[in-house]
């Protein structure tokens, strides 16, 4: 009798760290999703600083692009006001479109594109652009992995137990954001 107790107390033993690993794990992951939302939106949040500068840069050469320049803030003011992840893609890719037109002002300017001020602020929203695809990646892929755990059995039947949920995806939903851009000389 006392070896059957022993070894029931062990299963059970086995289980409750079972458990305690498999909630800890949760935690962890939930925590890095979490974070990984965190740091696009430090980037974001540089990329809505370097934006106004821009546009008054631009501004001073291109007086009657009154319409582009204000589609770039009404899309920046959208972009920071946007609250969840798919709010957040939404706006995120309507800022975008609206600074490729921003962009493409320059090629009608030679005199802005030349502009070390408006060089140096291009420059320093595409370094900002690839940080904020990187920490889109970086959720993504930890989005990935904390559901992937979520839903796999048995952490499944604890996540629900406990209210862990599966995170959306960070995604473009504009089919043409997801085409090659084309090249034209």
């Amino acid at each position: 009798m006392g070896l059957v107790l022993i070894v029931i107390l062990v299963l059970i033993a086995i289980a409750v760290f079972g458990v305690i690993g498999i909630y800890n794990s949760l935690v962890g992951l939930r925590q890095t999703v979490r974070n990984a939302w965190s740091q696009i939106d430090v980037q974001l949040k540089r990329r809505y600083d370097l934006i106004p500068n821009l546009v008054e840069t631009v501004k001073g050469y291109a007086k009657h692009e009154r319409e582009t320049l204000e589609q770039v803030v009404q899309a920046r003011n959208a972009a920071v006001s946007a609250q969840g992840v798919q709010q957040q893609a939404q706006a995120e890719n309507a800022l975008t479109g609206a600074l490729r037109q921003l962009f493409a002002l320059s090629e009608r300017y030679p005199d802005l594109k030349a502009n070390q001020n408006f060089l140096a602020l291009q420059e320093e929203l595409a370094t900002t652009e690839n940080r904020i695809s990187f920490a889109r990646q970086h959720y993504n892929d930890s989005t990935a992995t904390y559901n992937t755990r979520v839903q796999s059995f048995p952490a499944n039947i604890l996540a629900g137990m406990f209210n862990f949920t599966s995170e959306p995806f960070f995604e473009i939903e504009d089919a043409a954001q997801r085409e090659a851009p084309k090249v034209q000389f």
